[in-house]
């Protein structure tokens, strides 16, 4: 008897096993013999989660687990759960995953979330499972953004998310339009998708290589609502696209990406800014975000819809009101230039400029694999349970580099690199 279940047009689509491919020898950039890989996914990816483990067995994985989770059970928590059940996370499927990490296993995430599916929710249990959620992860998430290992994130499109991002079509007609925006994002559409990463990652060095080089001491945006200096950490270095591991191992870190980011210094970032898309977080939607700093810390914040959330998230902890990441982005990116919001941040964080709350990635300095701790934090690197991105990058924003002497030098204008 046949044990394997009928093909649908997206599970049958060769672009699927192109997608599996590429999460595998571009986004993790391959796996050393033995190596272990834990994934994470919705029950509802799980025919491009077989095309990855068959990838990445194929490449040489020892063993590759995958921990899928479910929305309707995520709801029942909510609708049915006690009041302390907010306060609990579990912190022995963590504290497994921090030790597999230390113990040399490579990390992916599938992702595809509902960005209404806490919408209707109680935003006060909503921030306290994140928090709890954010704080038994946060081990295993220092050894991600330490990049100790090699890690990438990859999409798959939802019911759910499609018709978040298409709500005027019937849901199967959504599905088919958000696969051929992903597989155009991730390059599988292409003749040949590594390839066409290999040079994408070219052009994402160059960019870094030289803002690196620059050595600003602070960006400034201006547009609609903003006018926002961000000082820069000392010693910082910029990345993006391909990133190389401690384990030796280069990758892409995000499938698609389309940024250059480093770390801002935690206490030098001064001025008003407002969100240019909304933010999907927790799954609620924040629209029109619009905050002020002093002094590296957010001193106001609003927005038109979820402030209430948006409050509770940079009330987290300290670091929660400071900045751990900025990153550009043209707004000529093809992710712009589809003209879609897609309410992932994987996403619309690579169709504009944006900035994010909490945790700064210890590998943008320039002495990153020797940096102490102590280090990191004197040279202005910003420690929080949370990384939170959010845009602020559009065709109305320009952007400027200000050097240690004051000067200011044209970065970008309109949205567009000078």
């Amino acid at each position: 008897m046949d044990q394997h279940p009928p093909q649908t047009a997206t599970t049958a689509d060769p672009r699927l096993d192109r997608l599996a491919e590429i999460a595998v020898q571009v986004g993790l950039g391959g796996l050393h013999p033995g190596q272990e890989l834990v994934m994470t996914a919705s029950i509802e990816a799980l025919p491009l989660v077989r095309r990855i483990t068959e990838q990445a067995y194929k490449t040489g994985a020892s063993l590759v687990t995958t921990l899928f989770s479910d929305d309707e059970c995520a709801l029942a928590r909510y609708r049915f759960a006690s009041d302390g059940s907010f306060d609990v996370a579990p912190g022995w499927m963590y504290e497994g995953m921090a030790a597999a990490f230390r113990g040399g296993a490579a990390r992916l995430a599938v992702v595809g979330e509902d960005p209404n599916l806490l919408a209707g929710q109680d935003a006060e249990k909503v921030a306290r499972a994140n928090r709890a959620r954010s704080k038994a992860y946060r081990p295993a998430l220092e050894l991600i953004t330490a990049s100790a290992i090699n890690w990438t994130l990859v999409p798959f499109a939802t019911p759910a998310w499609a018709r978040a991002v298409f709500p005027e079509l019937p849901e199967a007609e959504a599905v088919a339009k958000l696969w051929e925006a992903l597989y155009a994002s991730t390059r599988v559409d292409r003749p040949d998708p590594k390839a066409a990463w290999a040079e994408h990652n070219a052009a994402l060095m160059a960019r870094r290589q030289m803002l690196t080089e620059r050595r600003f001491r602070a960006l400034r945006f201006q547009g609609p609502g903003t006018d926002l200096t961000v000082g820069l950490a000392d010693n910082h270095a910029w990345m993006g696209g391909i990133s190389k591991a401690r384990n030796g191992i280069t990758g892409n870190p995000n499938i698609p990406t389309e940024e250059v980011f480093t770390t801002p210094h935690a206490a030098m970032t001064e001025g008003t800014v407002a969100a240019t898309k909304p933010l999907a977080h927790g799954g609620t939607l924040i629209r029109d975000i619009r905050v002020r700093f002093a002094e590296g810390r957010i001193v106001e914040a609003h927005a038109s819809t979820g402030e209430e959330v948006l409050q509770k998230m940079i009330s987290t902890d300290e670091g929660a009101r400071r900045l751990g990441e900025v990153a550009l982005v043209p707004h000529s990116s093809p992710i712009s230039q589809s003209g879609l919001l897609f309410f992932n941040t994987l996403f619309d964080e690579n169709a504009a400029s944006h900035i994010a709350l909490g945790q700064a990635y210890k590998k943008c300095f320039v002495d990153a694999e020797s940096m102490t701790d102590a280090q990191f934090a004197e040279r202005g690197g910003n420690s929080s349970l949370i990384h939170v991105d959010w845009m602020i990058g559009s065709a109305e924003v320009d952007l400027d580099g200000i050097g240690f002497d004051g000067s200011a030098t044209p970065l970008m204008r309109k949205g567009e690199w000078v």
